[in-house]
C-alpha cells in the first residue's frame, strides 16, 4: 500500500494520526463485535451456528481488548510496544479463527462467511497498524 492510499484512507498524512485512527477504528469495531456477542450471543449463536456460551465469552474477551485497544487510541502517541502487541494479536486472531474454522467449528454457511470476513478484517487492522506504527517509525528517525 502507498503512503498515498494509506493517507487517503486515514484521511491524514500525519503518520502519528494515521496510527490513532487505526487503533481507533479497531477499537470501535471490536467493541461493536463484543456488544453484539454479549447482548445477541443466542440469536446470533442459532444463525452462525456457535454455542451461544462461546458467542458470550468472546464477547466479554473482546470487551475487555476493546478497552485496552481504546486507552492505546486515546494516547497522545501510542507506545510502539503496545501497538505491536495490538497487531499480533490482531494476527493471532486471524490465524486461530481460520485454523478454528477448519478443525474445530461446525458453523453454518452464514457463521463460516462470518468467520472468514470477520478475519480477513482483523488481518487488514494489522496491517494497518503495522505500516502506520512503521511510517511514524521512519518520520522520527
Amino acid at each position: 500500500m502507498s503512503a498515498t492510499q494509506l493517507a487517503a484512507l486515514a484521511r491524514t498524512a500525519e503518520p502519528q494520526s494515521m496510527l490513532r485512527r487505526f487503533l481507533a477504528l479497531d477499537a470501535v469495531v471490536t467493541g461493536a463485535n463484543a456488544l453484539a456477542y454479549l447482548a445477541l450471543s443466542g440469536p446470533l449463536g442459532r444463525f452462525l451456528g456457535a454455542d451461544a456460551s462461546l458467542l458470550l465469552a468472546l464477547g466479554a474477551f473482546l470487551a475487555v481488548y476493546t478497552a485496552g485497544v481504546g486507552l492505546l487510541a486515546a494516547r497522545r502517541r501510542p507506545p510502539a510496544l503496545g501497538v505491536r502487541a495490538v497487531v499480533e494479536a490482531n494476527l493471532a486472531w486471524t490465524v486461530l479463527s481460520l485454523v478454528a474454522l477448519a478443525l474445530w467449528l461446525s458453523p453454518s454457511t452464514a457463521g463460516a462467511v462470518w468467520t472468514v470476513l470477520q478475519a480477513l478484517t482483523v488481518a487488514g487492522f494489522a496491517a494497518l497498524q503495522h505500516i502506520a506504527l512503521k511510517a511514524r517509525q521512519e518520520m522520527d528517525s
